[in-house]
């Protein structure tokens, strides 16, 4: 045979990868905000671009009757695999109950409508629409203690009560966002309870190599958020020390397969970890105008699903 004429390997087979999608990828930041689009336009166009799996997105932004939401969910065949929370836990014992007051409300839902996970955000450290500074960038070695300890008692209640696992999320702007950082968090706190969000798109906004950071810490890996950087926008951000919402204005987290890192073997590094994980397509793009999301939606299922998820 020609080998001009040979068809095109086939793709590897990423049979314990699940593929979803999120509010975020349609430009939903916040529970109610004009900028956004309705959130009955969010389910039938994730549901029309090839998605089964979303995530609540911001507590609001979808009805918060489990009853109501798993209608609309189940019309559409879509399935939910997690709900977000933010967090300070660093701040220590004092601001517990207000923690578990807004977990509890995003988890009851998460729980009644399906979900298994429950994805947690540090705080931000820096203000994202000014720019001001309001905590210092690093922890001190107590507020560390509290981070670790603080998140460790949230997985426990959080899987007591809730039944649901905790992912927990590097973020820019926040406490755990570089690969040092990253590195100190999983080990200070116990692998049997915590794990971690790995968000492609923020480790790299950040520095960091997924493909190493699943390598090294495999066993914590216990969610996926999938997203790009485009390297151009990102030195210019890190230049002018943009805060990270204007930077997703400047475009800095773009489509796939366009920016950074490449996905294809962070898709095959948690293949082949031999557990199952969700891969939550993130494309931060708030705000957006309301007709851009769903053709880059279907264009990145498409690319997802050449790669064999």
């Amino acid at each position: 045979m020609d080998p001009a004429a040979a068809p095109p390997p086939r793709p590897p087979v990423l049979d314990r990868i699940r593929i979803g999608s999120a509010p975020d990828s349609w430009g939903v930041w916040f529970a109610d905000d004009p900028a956004q689009v309705p959130w009955r336009r969010f389910l039938d166009e994730v549901a029309e671009a090839g998605y089964e799996w979303i995530e609540l997105g911001p507590h609001g932004y979808l009805p918060t009757d489990p009853d109501r939401l798993l209608e609309e969910t189940r019309s559409r065949g879509l399935r939910v695999s997690a709900g977000t929370v933010f967090t300070a836990l660093h701040r220590g014992p004092a601001v517990w109950e207000e923690t578990w007051e807004q977990v509890s409300r995003v988890a009851g839902l998460a729980r009644a409508t399906g979900a298994g996970h429950l994805v947690v955000i540090p705080s931000f450290w820096r203000d994202d629409k000014t720019a001001e500074i309001l905590e210092n960038p690093e922890l001190t070695a107590e507020q560390w203690h509290h981070l670790s300890t603080g998140m460790e008692r949230l997985a426990r209640e959080v899987l007591d009560v809730y039944g649901l696992t905790i992912a927990v999320h590097p973020h820019a702007d926040t406490h755990i966002d570089t690969e040092a950082h990253v590195a100190r968090f999983l080990d200070a706190t116990d692998p049997a309870l915590v794990g971690l969000c790995l968000d492609t798109g923020h480790y790299a906004y950040c520095g960091g190599d997924s493909v190493e950071l699943i390598k090294t810490y495999g066993e914590r890996i216990a969610y996926l958020h999938l997203k790009q950087v485009d390297p151009a926008v990102l030195a210019g951000v890190i230049e002018a020390g943009t805060p990270f919402g204007p930077a997703v204005r400047q475009g800095v987290m773009c489509e796939p397969p366009r920016g950074v890192p490449a996905l294809e073997p962070v898709l095959a590094a948690a293949q082949g970890l031999g557990v199952d994980l969700f891969a939550i397509v993130e494309q931060d793009m708030y705000p957006c105008p309301p007709d851009q999301p769903l053709p880059i939606a279907r264009r990145t299922r498409a690319f997802l699903r050449s790669c064999g998820a």
